[in-house]
């Protein structure tokens, strides 16, 4: 790598006399440069570069770095590295670069759920068992945790996504379908939440062997799918809605096209090309540095509007997309799925009320629930049960809209222990549209609520 005409003649020095400050500089650097070529990519128009271009690339950068090092120190009069040191340290760079040390770690422990991090020595990891514990340190400092966090950004997703003073916050999803949230300058400490999602490819089966529902509510979802009902699927903060939202999606037959939309890609569907081989999906996109090109969720249903969707799938309404979601929902695109944050079945009406009341059509209440009355048939909420485990414990049947409210039947209440039990009957017409789909009404009439 060194300009030198006899290297044996060059005093050297071993890696152990680097410090790993000057290795941090160096890391720094390269992450800087990686950054502005990402950049200038972007301004291009050309794609973010694949795994192994991506390599590739951080290889160059750091050769480049290492030689510009060994050219410096000679023309000082000192001593450079040796070439197996200077390996050590390309490497070493390299997997800072390239990997997430601990972090990947944690990322492939099946056992972890949620890893949470309050600056790079506190870090708490929530388990599948729903025990919280301490964590090893996943960074060496603070400064080393920031470059982490914007080398795991700039490899995700569809586009390179900052993390700097300028731009606070990242939200993207992980290559492995993780979802990661981080901020800095606006906390004392760099600080950032890992969401992984356990079950990438899961089906409606797969939640009865898990506990989630039982074969009954399982076959009467499935029917929901198949007889075209647009669902909203509703709960709290890491209740599962990610992962029910997939199970529901497996029961959507293979020749039929989807667009899923969603503001970090997470769902996944289109990875799974046995299941769904006609995917589109659409990211929100962020603001470039110039505060150009951003794209949120409301736009991104009509474009999918026209690709000739069969299926419309919005991975979580939280704004403005709700009224063009349901406007796509009411207008020939039945069958189109969704989640939203509520703690209640009955509360998803009241949010996307307060949704569109903030959007750029400024709806009234009255014409919202108009609105989602028309669109929306059926609400799955889910919760805990008594034991602290993931459950469907509540679905509404939406019938109609009276002026200020929303009129549904809760077809399925929590029950006892928190799972749903039968409440209100399904109107006949509707048990007539299941039927047709293949629900069998005697075997659905047996659940965990009549054992």
């Amino acid at each position: 790598m060194r300009a030198v005409t006899d290297p044996a003649a060059v005093p050297t020095q071993t890696v152990s006399s680097v410090s790993s400050a000057w290795v941090d500089a160096l890391a720094g650097r390269v992450a800087d440069r990686l950054a502005e070529y990402a950049h200038a990519r972007e301004t291009a128009g050309l794609p973010p570069e694949d795994e192994a271009g991506r390599r590739e690339t951080v290889a160059r950068l750091v050769a480049d770095e290492l030689e510009r090092f060994a050219r410096t120190e000679l023309a000082a009069g000192r001593p450079v590295l040796g070439e197996e040191d200077e390996a050590s340290v390309s490497q070493l760079v390299l997997d800072r670069l390239l990997g997430a040390g601990v972090l990947e770690r944690l990322l492939a422990d099946p056992q972890v759920e949620n890893i949470l991090v309050n600056g790079a020595d506190r870090v708490w990891l929530r388990c599948a068992d729903g025990s919280k514990r301490r964590g090893p340190a996943v960074a060496d400092s603070d400064e080393e945790l920031v470059e982490l966090v914007r080398l795991l950004g700039a490899r995700s997703g569809v586009e390179e996504r900052r993390f700097d003073r300028g731009c606070p916050s990242l939200n993207v999803r992980l290559p492995d379908g993780s979802r990661m949230f981080a901020a800095m300058a606006v906390t004392r400490r760099v600080s950032l939440s890992i969401r992984k999602h356990r079950f990438t490819t899961v089906t409606l089966r797969d939640l009865v062997r898990l506990g989630v529902c039982d074969e009954a509510m399982a076959a009467f979802l499935a029917a929901l799918v198949r007889a075209r009902k647009n669902v909203v699927v509703a709960g709290g903060t890491n209740v599962g809605k990610t992962t029910f939202l997939r199970a529901l999606a497996s029961e959507i037959p293979p020749e039929e096209r989807l667009v899923t939309i969603e503001d970090t890609l997470e769902l996944g569907l289109e990875q799974d090309q046995r299941a769904h081989p006609d995917v589109v999906a659409m990211q929100a996109r962020e603001a470039n540095v110039e505060g150009q090109g951003a794209v949120d969720q409301a736009e991104l249903v009509r474009w999918g509007l026209r690709m000739a969707p069969d299926r419309v799938i919005v991975g979580e309404i939280r704004g403005a997309e709700v009224v063009p979601m349901c406007n796509a929902m009411s207008q020939g695109n039945d069958g189109s799925l969704s989640t939203i944050h509520s703690s209640t079945s009955r509360g998803v009406f009241t949010k996307l009320a307060a949704y569109a009341a903030q959007s750029p059509e400024r709806l009234s209440p009255e014409a919202t629930n108009l609105m989602v009355a028309a669109a929306v048939h059926f609400v799955v909420h889910l919760g805990w049960d008594a034991a602290g485990r993931r459950v469907v414990d509540s679905v509404r049947e939406v019938l109609a809209a009276d002026g200020v409210q929303v009129v549904s039947n809760e077809v399925f209440r929590p029950g006892p222990e928190g799972r749903a039990v039968p409440g209100t009957p399904l109107r006949s017409e509707t048990l007539q549209e299941l039927a047709a789909a293949g629900l069998d009404a005697e075997a659905f009439s047996v659940g965990w609520w009549s054992a």
